[in-house]
């Protein structure tokens, strides 16, 4: 019997990668680390800068159905469009105005549009808008034309433009972004290698983006370890490749540990990720972006229930993750921002849901705002048999407001072209 208490350290590189493999994780040896390693996680990080601006972008996967979401409950055509999908109790809306309503599920988030927190950004768009998931989500991650094929992100661009580029071994830097989705999004994606890390579920997901000299494609970390040439002593190999990983994770989940809040979050993923992501802001990590997902949007059967539910998780996670914030103090210095790749169809369809559509309302939240409530008209609805929403706001608008009034940076040298600014910053 063997009473050895630790976890036995692999002696191969085939076998470390079959351990992380099989989910030990990079922590489940961290204690056999070199001490540099290990010590670096609690010492040697730069003080963050407190005044730093942040942007945490929430994703409604799927396409968000914006007339059940903001309701045009002034307007008879609504009603007309949707005789099963539309909520006909006017009495459970939120008013924001004498147009337009939040759905019964969002009674947090009106709160905060009271307090001038929040605010609704109506028929958000791009021209000749695409129908398809994959290639809608692209524009909006890449911040493209239509007809336009971008590799890097908008964030990605940002950071490659506007920040300095993280070094290669630079293992005591925060990450520049940090994501809670399985897979990095395109939004990240950059020309210069960046420093980005995963926490999806227990954030086994650890990626840093390198370059590679194909130019094109970028792998999580452990997917190149294997693709190395093997050779070279386990020492080497973990001192060399995973010091900066090693580093971010152990620091990572100390702060997880540790994180205390008096704030309920709801207990979906979504809920738990921005706990995380607060957990982490209010360490003071030097990450300027953190991205979260909420799946389920692409509503085109049974919709109502299901998609109430959905909003009713939205709201109270966004509104538990401000709170939460300003528990903190840090109500002003965060910037939140909701998108999806596109809205649904006008009309209900016979299956009680709604089909892939074009123009939607969009959300920012912070204690920050210039302007909250409702910026835009509600949309027009006097449209023929079968049609669909015009945008009036493109979504790049809303990019280029937070790209110079948030990140202080000339929008132009991410977007590519000038866009007009909205109001809801100062």
């Amino acid at each position: 019997m063997n009473n050895d208490t630790h976890q036995r350290l692999p002696t191969t590189r085939r076998e470390f990668l079959r351990m992380t493999g099989t989910g030990l994780g990079l922590l489940a040896f961290s204690a056999y680390a070199p001490r540099f390693l290990t010590d670096a996680a609690a010492a040697n990080v730069p003080a963050p800068q407190k005044d730093k601006r942040i942007l945490v972008l929430v994703q409604l996967a799927g396409g968000n159905d914006g007339l059940n979401t903001v309701v045009p409950y002034a307007d008879d055509l609504y009603f007309k469009l949707r005789p099963k999908l539309a909520i006909k109790d006017v009495s459970t809306l939120h008013k924001l105005n004498d147009h337009v309503a939040l759905a019964p599920p969002c009674g947090a988030l009106a709160n905060l549009a009271k307090d001038g927190k929040f605010a609704v950004l109506q028929n958000v768009g791009y021209p000749n808008p695409n129908r398809s998931h994959f290639r809608s989500s692209e524009i909006w991650e890449t911040a493209s034309d239509a007809d336009a094929f971008l590799s890097d992100g908008w964030v990605g661009r940002y950071l490659d433009n506007c920040c300095e580029g993280a070094p290669a071994d630079a293992h005591n830097q925060d990450p520049a972004g940090i994501h809670s989705t399985l897979t990095q999004p395109q939004t990240f994606s950059s020309k210069d290698p960046q420093n980005y890390f995963g926490i999806s579920g227990n954030f086994r997901g650890n990626q840093r983006q390198r370059k590679r000299k194909d130019n094109a494609t970028y792998k999580p970390l452990l997917d190149e370890f294997a693709e190395a040439p093997a050779g070279g002593d386990m020492g080497n190999f973990l001192s060399h490749t995973l010091m900066d990983a090693l580093v971010t994770e152990k620091r990572v989940q100390q702060i997880l540990d540790a994180y205390q809040t008096t704030v309920t979050y709801p207990n979906g993923p979504l809920g738990q990720s921005l706990k995380r992501v607060a957990s982490l802001i209010a360490a003071g990590l030097e990450t300027r972006v953190y991205f979260c997902s909420q799946t389920g949007y692409d509503t085109h059967a049974n919709q109502f229930n299901n998609h109430q539910r959905l909003l009713g998780d939205l709201s109270d996670s966004l509104a538990a993750f401000q709170a939460d914030l300003e528990a903190h103090g840090l109500g002003q210095q965060v910037l939140t921002m909701t998108f999806s790749e596109f809205g649904r169809r006008p009309y209900e369809n016979d299956a009680q849901g709604t089909d892939h559509g074009t123009a939607a309302p969009l959300f920012v939240m912070s204690g920050a705002l210039k302007q909250g409530g409702v910026i835009g008209d509600a949309p027009d609805l006097k449209i023929p048999p079968k049609g669909d929403l015009t945008y009036k706001i493109d979504f790049r608008q809303v990019y280029a407001t937070v790209l110079d009034k948030w990140m202080e940076t000339d929008p132009k040298s991410v977007l590519g072209q000038k866009f007009t600014e909205l109001p809801f910053l100062g």
